[in-house]
């Protein structure tokens, strides 16, 4: 995949087929429309593009909880997953929040992305203030050489999926229900960093940290049944997602995880922890004895999770 991160000025020689959004999870209303692109490429033999904005983290309001649910580089290894060609991660300035629909479609999808059809939904926006809609592209559609394919939106329980949707279920801790509309586990990366060292010496359980990016949009705090993919291998595990409160109720929000079955030294490496049911909220026990108690409660409870078929 050709993932072009914060230009302005580029230019696809390949046609296209294109779509246009913020691809935020990549739930189950975007996978329609990946789809839909995949089957496109195969038939006309386009190549595949993604037009979407580059999100600066320290732009991202996390006291109200305004946050994503896949970061930058989740994004990227998502669409480079779902087979996309072309990933447009454009840079989101004062100019370009003034740019006309007309001028957007004219000079972006088709002069620099060479757009031969565009994939959207039927509440697409672009261009100022949004203004730019399903039926402009429609219209412009004939006269700027392209067509223009609408994809009516996925629906769960009589409402459309969407990633307010997700992040819902997340606040609620309901990873199960998040990871339904998302079509896939809820995911979060990062590298392994040292932590506290009392998982492995004192507790009894040696874990592997992350550390989320602000921007992340975390479940609920507390603690889940989880799968981490180590080098292309799955393991299961145990996860708290908080800030530790017995040890450190000061320490940064973190992902600590008890891995079954893998005793190597992780640190420094990427992993990808997936949340797939929630055990518990997080909270603070009298002493680190009853910690580590609740750890093995938590570790059977995860056990029998896998053991009777949970994925």
């Amino acid at each position: 995949m050709e993932y072009l991160k914060g230009l302005k000025k580029f230019h696809i020689e390949d046609p296209t087929v294109v779509t246009i959004g913020k691809f935020d999870g990549r739930h189950r209303g975007h996978q329609k429309l990946l789809r839909e692109m995949m089957k496109l490429k195969q038939e006309r033999g386009l190549k595949t593009a993604v037009f979407t904005f580059s999100r600066t983290p320290g732009s991202v309001v996390t006291g109200d909880r305004r946050t994503v649910i896949t970061t930058n580089e989740e994004r990227r290894r998502n669409m480079e997953e779902a087979g996309v060609d072309y990933l447009i991660e454009y840079p989101f300035t004062e100019q370009v929040a003034h740019m006309s629909p007309e001028d957007f479609v004219k000079n972006v999808l088709v002069g620099e992305m060479n757009a031969k059809v565009v994939v959207a939904g039927p509440d697409c926006s672009f261009g100022y203030k949004g203004a730019g809609t399903a039926d402009l592209l429609k219209q412009m559609a004939p006269e700027c050489g392209f067509e223009t394919v609408i994809i009516e939106k996925a629906q769960e329980d009589h409402r459309d999926i969407s990633s307010t949707y997700i992040r819902e279920e997340l606040d609620r801790g309901n990873v199960r229900k998040a990871n339904e509309l998302l079509g896939t586990p809820y995911s979060i990366h990062g590298t392994v960093v040292h932590g506290n060292h009392i998982g492995g010496p004192v507790l009894g359980f040696p874990t592997a940290n992350i550390v989320p990016p602000p921007e992340k949009h975390l479940p609920l705090f507390g603690v889940y049944v989880s799968r981490v993919k180590v080098d292309g291998k799955l393991y299961g595990g145990v996860t708290n997602v908080g800030k530790k409160p017995t040890i450190d109720g000061g320490s940064p929000v973190g992902v600590e995880t008890f891995l079954f079955d893998l005793q190597e030294d992780l640190y420094g490496k990427w992993i990808e922890v997936q949340l797939l049911d929630f055990i518990r909220p997080e909270k603070k026990f009298d002493s680190l004895e009853a910690l580590k108690e609740q750890i093995e409660k938590d570790k059977e409870t995860s056990l029998f999770y896998f053991k009777k078929g949970g994925i």
